[in-house]
């Protein structure tokens, strides 16, 4: 008579043991969901923005080549300006502010994967 009194008293508890298990599961998968949603919408969002400045930087960047090549004599000599320029540029972001972006990326993953 004891085994049936233990027997009835486990049932239950495994019973609600194996639905806290597959609720916890199923709000892991949840919110798994929606971080991999949210930062895919992310990345679709910024993606769509940076191809449009992208564009908008790169037609300007021609015409500005041609310009200057107007300017100069000869078309190519604008285009080396050009290049020049962000030589400089380029130069300027890799050994002053390398480590200031790459500080300000990771972070900014590491907050959009803890929140």
């Amino acid at each position: 008579m004891k085994a049936m009194e233990e027997n009835n008293f486990i049932e239950p508890l495994l019973e609600r043991a194996e639905e806290y298990g597959r609720t916890s599961y199923e709000l892991f998968r949840l919110r798994t969901i929606g971080k991999i949603s949210e930062a895919v919408s992310t990345v679709a969002s910024r993606g769509l923005v940076i191809f449009v400045i992208s564009m908008f930087i790169i037609l300007g960047n021609i015409g500005a080549a041609l310009w200057l090549g107007d300017i100069l004599g000869k078309s190519y000599y604008g285009f080396f300006c050009v290049a020049g320029f962000y030589a400089i540029v380029g130069g300027i972001l890799y050994f002053w502010m390398h480590n200031y972006i790459k500080r300000r990326v990771s972070d900014s993953i590491i907050s959009q994967m803890l929140n």
